[in-house]
């Protein structure tokens, strides 16, 4: 049986398109773009010509993009930055952020940089913006606001606009994990209230080890790793070519396809709702799957049973990938911190189901009849 690949909130497949984007660097055009002479050169212009693409499908000025290792690295950057260079004493957090977020802001809570406080959430999984106007309102000391886009384990997707215009008003710092939703939305950085957002070339069919920051062009930070000159002096070490390349390869093909690509998954994903809900009414959903969610992302919670104990192991016997949460803790069996947050109950299992193009209707099918079997 062929593999069935429903964990693409991790990562997903690399597209064949963007891997031949990508080759010429990784055999002969190989020079140092910080060279002088003609190969250096090649190089510097694909690194430039990629950011001018990134900033273009963003609506953001190019001087605003840089490039990254990823979503984490671009995460730790912003939060760090706000707190060292941009006098921010105090971070509004959610207890569900992704562990870029949420470890880099204990980290600093613990070595006594900075106050947190965390907003509360709506029992659908939301944030409640009432109560982080409360927090902004009630602070003393320049603020950081890091709230995610689009959360990676239940979908839950925040109204930018209406943190952001909330933090203008306070003014607050805004930083934003858009890892989950840069290449899967439109983003226009123009007319968004925003300091700081996020992205990862391998959420949306790009390579893994390269992702972007996006510096609002009215903050000035310092360099976050020091060394050479690159990256405008922001971040030294030779670039990622090859990655680099292959991420506005990504982000230039799913803004082409987005449409079509959002209805498709969309469509799978309310398909395999619509069937969990029909053949196993004993499953419950986890946050506002009909709502205002990721299209991408079903989060499930079975009922524990001796049989259903090892449904992830099960499923992964039966060549089915679905993850118990997010992919960075699912090596640690502490369960998710996001699902301990909104459904604390003992007797319930989390799958996640994410989806991508490259997935079928049939698929669903054929992990619809094994879940049957293990519940």
């Amino acid at each position: 049986m062929n593999r069935i690949y429903f964990d693409n909130a991790a990562t997903t497949s690399l597209d064949p398109i963007v891997l031949e984007d990508m080759m010429p660097f990784l055999s002969e055009r190989f020079g140092n773009p910080s060279s002088i002479y003609s190969y250096g050169r090649e190089t510097r212009m694909a690194i430039e010509t990629a950011r001018k693409s990134v900033a273009k499908l963003l609506n953001a000025n190019p001087a605003e993009i840089f490039f990254t290792s990823g979503g984490t690295e671009s995460s730790n950057m912003a939060i760090q930055a706000a707190v060292r260079d941009l006098n921010c004493k105090h971070i509004i957090t959610s207890v569900i952020e992704h562990h870029a977020v949420s470890h880099t802001v204990e980290h600093l809570g613990n070595i006594d940089a900075i106050r947190v406080s965390y907003v509360k959430l709506l029992s659908n999984g939301h944030i409640d913006i009432e109560d982080l106007e409360k927090l902004l309102a009630t602070a003393k000391e320049k603020t950081l606001v890091t709230l995610m886009h689009a959360n990676n384990e239940i979908g839950n997707m925040l109204d930018m606009h209406k943190v952001g215009n909330l933090c203008k008003l306070h003014n607050a710092i805004f930083h934003s994990d858009t890892v989950q939703t840069v290449g899967h939305f439109p983003i226009d950085l123009r007319n968004t209230p925003v300091h700081f957002i996020t992205g990862a070339a391998h959420k949306f069919h790009g390579p893994k080890g390269v992702g972007i920051i996006y510096i609002n062009e009215n903050v000035r930070i310092k360099p976050f790793v020091h060394g050479g000159g690159q990256e405008r002096n922001m971040r030294a070490g030779t670039e990622n070519i090859y990655g680099i390349v292959g991420f506005a390869k990504a982000l230039e093909l799913a803004m082409i396809n987005h449409e079509a690509d959002c209805a498709y998954i969309g469509a799978l994903k309310f398909y395999m709702h619509e069937q969990i809900k029909k053949h196993l009414p004993e499953v419950n959903f986890n946050g506002d799957v009909i709502g205002n969610s990721l299209y991408t992302v079903l989060s499930c919670s079975f009922p524990k049973t001796e049989k259903s104990e090892m449904i992830l192991f099960n499923l992964d016997i039966n060549n089915i990938c679905a993850s118990g949460g997010s992919a960075c803790t699912s090596g640690a069996d502490a369960g998710s911190h996001v699902i301990r947050a909104i459904n604390n109950n003992p007797n319930q299992l989390t799958v996640r189901f994410s989806f991508s193009k490259f997935n079928t209707k049939d698929e669903v099918d054929i992990v619809i009849e094994k879940l049957k079997g293990l519940v």
